[in-house]
């Protein structure tokens, strides 16, 4: 395969994988914060300065007005903002183009109709009163998607190279809202009180990556920092987790490497050992220091990328 194609297809797979964590992360967000339990919680100032801080480098200001209407366009179909829903999408499509004649017209002509559909959406709906029905068929689609991807291709090293952009990018976005709602619990704590490690924000985080109702089922309790912490960073059996991820890239990348001598200095040497590393540590080893544990497992997936880079994607 060449370097070109394979890069092609792990972007294809990487936006579409953050069209799908972005849109969730308004849709709950937004609309839990309507029957939140507290004034800080139920603030759009809060809720929107959350938002901006997992798409950018947004710094925090209470005293700094946001405007919702501009945000809302911002994150959803503003062509000049990079982290956009419709860039992401755009992208997507973009990188399928580049590659449509190995991958199934089914896969391709849906992209192209999740382009479509983005490109043709009002701006005036969207802000005024339809950020639901927006949010909801992103979702939708991209799940939709990612069936066409598991259901239409052959599981060869095209299906791999997509699964890698995917699992890298889910991490990647479970690792960022993960820091976004762990500052949110400590500004609520700042605010009113409440204990970070009980703190609302804690479910508005699991329900944000698809992860409430499982959680609730594995432990029976209430989410709190610790349980929902292990959950989503060790649990390999949660589907959104850190540890399933790299347990799916691990997986993904040996698909790719046909060589069967270990380099230590390979993408899939250092996958496997981050995925050991994960693998054996527990909840007390993040207890420790959580800002620091959830920016270690930034830092491994960094290098990650940086090695696929060398080894798959340079040309």
């Amino acid at each position: 395969m060449l370097s070109r194609v394979a890069d092609n297809l792990f972007w294809m797979g990487r936006y579409l994988e953050r069209s799908e964590h972005l849109s969730r992360y308004i849709n709950i967000n937004y609309f839990s914060s309507l029957d939140a339990p507290n004034e800080l919680s139920q603030s759009r100032q809060f809720v929107f300065q959350s938002m901006l801080a997992l798409v950018s480098d947004y710094t925090r200001q209470s005293d700094k007005d946001i405007i919702e209407s501009e945000v809302l366009y911002d994150l959803c179909l503003n062509k000049d903002k990079v982290y956009s829903i419709y860039n992401n999408v755009s992208n997507a499509r973009k990188n399928a183009s580049g590659v449509r004649d190995i991958i199934s017209t089914e896969l391709y002509e849906s992209i192209n109709s999740f382009y479509h559909l983005i490109t043709n959406y009002s701006k005036e709906n969207l802000v005024n009163y339809d950020l639901y029905s927006f949010t909801t068929e992103v979702i939708n689609t991209t799940g939709v998607l990612r069936e066409k991807i598991q259901g239409s291709l052959i599981n060869n090293d095209v299906y791999a190279v997509i699964m890698l952009g995917v699992y890298i990018e889910r991490a990647y976005q479970i690792s960022n809202i993960i820091t976004c709602k762990y500052v949110d619990a400590q500004v609520a704590k700042t605010s009113h009180g409440n204990a970070v490690d009980t703190s609302y924000e804690w479910s508005t985080l699991l329900k944000s990556v698809q992860s409430y109702d499982m959680m609730r089922s594995y432990y029976r309790k209430t989410p709190s920092e610790l349980n929902t912490l292990e959950f989503l960073i060790l649990n390999p059996d949660c589907p959104r987790s850190i540890t399933n991820s790299l347990i799916e890239i691990n997986k993904h990348i040996k698909t790719l490497n046909s060589c069967a001598e270990k380099n230590p200095e390979s993408a899939e040497f250092y996958i496997g050992k981050t995925l050991s590393e994960y693998q054996y540590k527990t909840i007390d080893d993040i207890e420790k220091n959580i800002g620091e544990a959830v920016n270690n497992i930034s830092d491994s997936l960094n290098i990650i990328q940086e090695k696929l880079n060398a080894e798959f994607f340079n040309y």
